[in-house]
């Protein structure tokens, strides 16, 4: 049986894994045009929750847990408009993730509780990982919303079959 840390940094590395490919699933049946789109001045289009997500993940975990360089430009992340294209910006957020990832998988489960201060905020290493996989799911949410809105369809992660169980399409491709 797996020790509950291990298990918390395996389950950890899998959901960011699942939203990674989510996102990347959605972006496809996307233009560059939607990915920049916003629904008006106070909201986000997909293009600066990348951004932003990148620049979170590179924070809290490859500088807070892994002790790279902080390198990260906060504001720029939202102020960006009609940026990148959705190809620069994916190959961006994956390049992220994977360094994300190796971090993870390097790290050994007993530094989990030693403590880190990221962004002027005092939390420990689980805490760091902790927030990551939360922020990345409540963007991904986010994402996911504004590509059915854009498309103005399902984007077919989850079919029920007969027998009441759920498929997971977005595993299969």
């Amino acid at each position: 049986m797996t020790d509950p840390a291990t298990l918390f940094l395996t389950n950890s590395r899998s959901l960011l894994d699942t939203y990674r490919t989510k996102i990347r699933s959605a972006l496809q049946q996307l233009t560059d045009e939607d990915v920049w789109w916003r629904p008006n001045a106070a909201s986000n289009s997909i293009g600066n929750l990348l951004l932003h997500l990148s620049g979170n993940a590179r924070q809290w975990i490859i500088h807070g847990v892994g002790g790279a360089a902080d390198v990260r430009t906060r504001q720029t992340e939202f102020a960006t408009e009609n940026g990148p294209g959705k190809a620069d910006l994916l190959r961006l957020f994956e390049a992220t993730l994977q360094e994300v990832d190796a971090v993870l998988a390097g790290l050994p489960s007993v530094h989990l509780p030693e403590p880190r201060t990221i962004q002027g905020l005092e939390t420990t290493v689980l805490g760091a990982v902790y927030h990551v996989v939360e922020h990345m799911a409540t963007h991904t949410g986010q994402i996911l919303y504004i590509a059915k809105l854009r498309t103005g369809r399902d984007l077919g992660f989850y079919r029920e079959e007969e027998d009441g169980r759920i498929r997971e399409l977005w595993r299969e491709g």
